[in-house]
């Protein structure tokens, strides 16, 4: 660790009137879990984050590595505006993310899941174009993966590697979380104004980032170092209260920004 480096973030502000809200998914709204389809969101969070949504006149967007159908799955009956597979996939102009899979690709997953055969509890999750490999239920598989997939992502043209909490992602090199949150910000309702992204992972880093050359927020939940927040929440549960309180806070503070011409 770098001398001077910040071992601690204060919690972030409440939510102004000109914000615009990013949302990572897991670890950040949700808890990890050992399988990606077993996660829940807490009760009444549905509620939360409809209101804070609606107070903000639907600035609000999850920004997630998971596709958008499981999105919309996990949030059902709400269907936000959504970046899904770190930016790949936008609402209204889904991409068909199985029908360019390099030939490449295809061959790795293979060769990852005959280690995941050799090692109970390694998963391979295949996402179309991106493929993730987790160990969080193997832990003593974590070098044999990592190295599996840092020998082989040279044979896969226009892809890089993307690591995260017990897990490596094959993914396109042009697709990121900041790219995502820029192409967001281009649109409304998120046009003009102030970006807040909240995010756990590394792959989150790219968001902050974004956020963070526009005179955003940036959110990191859980603790790193070495990090690009600017504020900090402890967990998933920390975040749900500072929804809460957002969600709470007088509708009055929450009137739509200047319209820009």
């Amino acid at each position: 660790m770098a001398a001077g480096t910040p071992l601690y973030r204060p919690p972030p502000p409440l939510l102004d009137d000109a914000c615009a809200l990013f949302l990572d998914v897991d670890g950040t709204l949700l808890e990890f879990a050992s399988q990606p389809d077993r996660v829940r969101l807490p009760p009444q969070a549905l509620a939360v984050i409809e209101t804070l949504s609606d107070r903000l006149q639907g600035a609000l967007a999850l920004v997630s590595g998971r596709p958008l159908h499981e999105l919309d799955r996990l949030f059902w009956p709400l269907q936000l505006p959504a970046a899904g597979l770190h930016g790949h996939q936008f609402r209204g102009s889904e991409t068909s993310p199985g029908s360019t899979v390099p030939e490449a690709l295809s061959h790795f997953k293979r060769e990852a899941l005959a280690l995941a055969r050799r090692h109970q509890g390694v998963m391979v999750e295949d996402k179309g174009s991106h493929l993730a490999l987790h160990w969080r239920g193997a832990p003593h598989a974590a070098e044999q993966v990592r190295a599996l997939a840092a020998a082989r992502i040279g044979d896969i043209a226009g892809y890089r590697l993307q690591p995260g909490d017990h897990v490596v992602e094959l993914v396109p090199a042009d697709v990121d979380k900041g790219g995502a949150v820029r192409t967001l910000m281009r649109e409304r309702p998120f046009l003009g104004r102030t970006p807040v992204f909240v995010g756990d992972d590394l792959t989150d880093e790219y968001g902050f980032a974004a956020v963070n050359a526009n005179g955003g927020w940036s959110v990191l939940v859980g603790r790193r170092d070495d990090s690009h927040a600017n504020y900090g929440l402890a967990d998933p549960g920390a975040v749900h209260a500072w929804l809460r309180a957002n969600a709470e806070n007088p509708a009055s503070a929450f009137s739509p920004p200047t319209e820009q011409t």
